[in-house]
């Protein structure tokens, strides 16, 4: 099974991806942004898009590279990506379900404020990529991709995973760390995620 985390930048797909991956045994953190960078180290700059999912290279590495584990490997696949293209979703995530993988796709949302707060935590100061991309995030997946939302508005990251679980079907294992460690896990879990 691929358990499929889309929504805005700062939305909290990372950082659920992992507590996700925590708790779940047998799972694995699939993370498509790799690709971007590799394509990006590997091509000439003057044939870089400014949007490395522009790439139709991207979208079809990423959907062979997630049917094949998704076919040989026994686990659940967490992907936290966003997707805010129509075409790239049906290119990637629809193609899979076509394919007869087994996919659940999330949307965690939040409202423009609450993404802007949590870009800010992350250091993310003034105008960036993350920040310009919010409205387009908000209405894509209010018009166009719209399925399985997960409002994630004054819920806090163990409520999130919780409900992808519940909703996903699978069991999640006891989380027995301190509060401490937790916020450690997580705040190293952002320091490594940070591009």
């Amino acid at each position: 099974m691929i358990i499929w985390l889309n929504g805005a930048f700062g939305s909290g797909k990372t950082t659920c991806a992992f507590e996700l991956n925590r708790r779940l045994p047998n799972s694995f953190v699939y993370d498509p942004e790799n690709i971007g960078y590799f394509i990006r180290n590997n091509t000439p700059k003057e044939i870089h898009k400014s949007d490395f999912q522009d790439h139709g290279q991207w979208r079809l590495f990423n959907y062979e590279m997630l049917k094949y584990i998704a076919t040989e490997y026994l686990g659940i696949i967490i992907v936290p990506m966003t997707i805010n293209n129509h075409q790239y979703y049906e290119e990637i995530i629809q193609r899979l379900i076509d394919d007869g993988i087994i996919l659940k796709h999330y949307i965690l949302y939040a409202n423009k404020e609450t993404i802007l707060k949590r870009l800010n935590k992350r250091l993310e100061r003034g105008e960036t990529w993350a920040k310009s991309q919010i409205d387009r995030c908000i209405e894509v997946f209010d018009t166009e991709i719209t399925e399985e939302k997960i409002i994630t508005d004054n819920r806090n990251i163990d409520y999130v995973v919780e409900e992808i679980a519940k909703i996903s079907g699978v069991t999640l294992l006891p989380d027995k760390r301190t509060f401490l460690k937790k916020g450690v896990d997580r705040a190293i879990t952002l320091i490594k995620h940070i591009r």
